[in-house]
């Protein structure tokens, strides 16, 4: 009888002891989250407004500026295997290296509510497309550069995020058309002159006491096949085969842009 008295005294004692160690874990947890929303409360009541530049730039209903970046002309290649019947040969096309171009433009945007805005960046684009070429066959390797001027027209949607300070942050999305003003013959690849991309997109306004300087990384992802497969340009018809080898080519783009209002 005093031995189960005992035991069962034991076992109680045993699972208050763990219920206090619990409730003691628990109470260290719930007090280090306190302390961490207590810091973030204090970093974020610290951050007290500053005397905004420009305060009233942003209630124009029209901005203009200028553009002035750098861009890493990018494409996309898709071989098909073709192999020559004549000579055997297999040839396989990539884009094997970056090309850094420039660009410039004008800037154009209307102010559609607090946070929308359409704008329309009429631009050129300096720069080139490097190509490699390896015959799977004989090891063979041919390379050129594709060098473009376009001429872009860019129309793009901009949300922006509610003015902090000086800064705004905001995020762009829409469609580019772009016409190439230096498309060449006798090219191995030779690629259309019309072509669209899909444009995507984040940049921050930055408030300066004179202007308000604009960064924007952008990325554009074309659209469509721009592989002119009907080569009657080309004199030396060996040089066909590598169009043949490529089932389409499409143009990608990443920019770092700097505008200036």
């Amino acid at each position: 009888m005093f031995f189960l008295f005992f035991h069962e005294k034991d076992t109680i004692y045993k699972v208050f002891t763990c219920y206090i160690c619990v409730m003691n874990q628990t109470y260290h947890r719930a007090l280090a989250l306190l302390i961490f929303l207590t810091a973030m409360a204090t970093g974020a009541v610290a951050q007290e407004r500053r005397v905004q530049n420009k305060p009233y730039l942003d209630m124009r209903r029209f901005h203009y500026g200028f553009c002035i970046g750098l861009h890493d002309q990018g494409i996309g290649i898709e071989n098909n295997g073709y192999v020559d019947p004549e000579t055997g040969a297999q040839w396989m096309a990539e884009n094997n290296r970056h090309n850094w171009g420039f660009n410039v433009g004008v800037l154009g945007e209307w102010k559609m509510s607090e946070h929308f805005a359409l704008r329309l960046i009429p631009s050129m684009y300096f720069g080139s497309k490097s190509i490699g070429f390896v015959n799977l066959t004989t090891g063979e390797t041919e390379s050129e550069d594709l060098k473009s001027t376009y001429i872009a027209l860019p129309v793009l949607l901009k949300v922006s995020a509610p003015r902090f300070n000086n800064y705004r942050p905001y995020v762009i999305a829409g469609i580019q058309p772009m016409y190439d003003l230096t498309t060449k013959k006798q090219e191995l690849l030779m690629t259309k002159k019309m072509s669209a991309t899909i444009e995507v997109g984040l940049g921050c306004d930055l408030y300066l006491p004179y202007f308000k300087l604009i960064p924007e990384l952008k990325f554009s992802f074309g659209l469509g096949n721009i592989l002119e497969k009907n080569r009657k340009d080309l004199t030396d018809r060996t040089k066909e085969v590598f169009t043949k080898s490529v089932s389409s080519v499409s143009s990608n783009m990443v920019t770092l842009t700097f505008y200036f209002e």
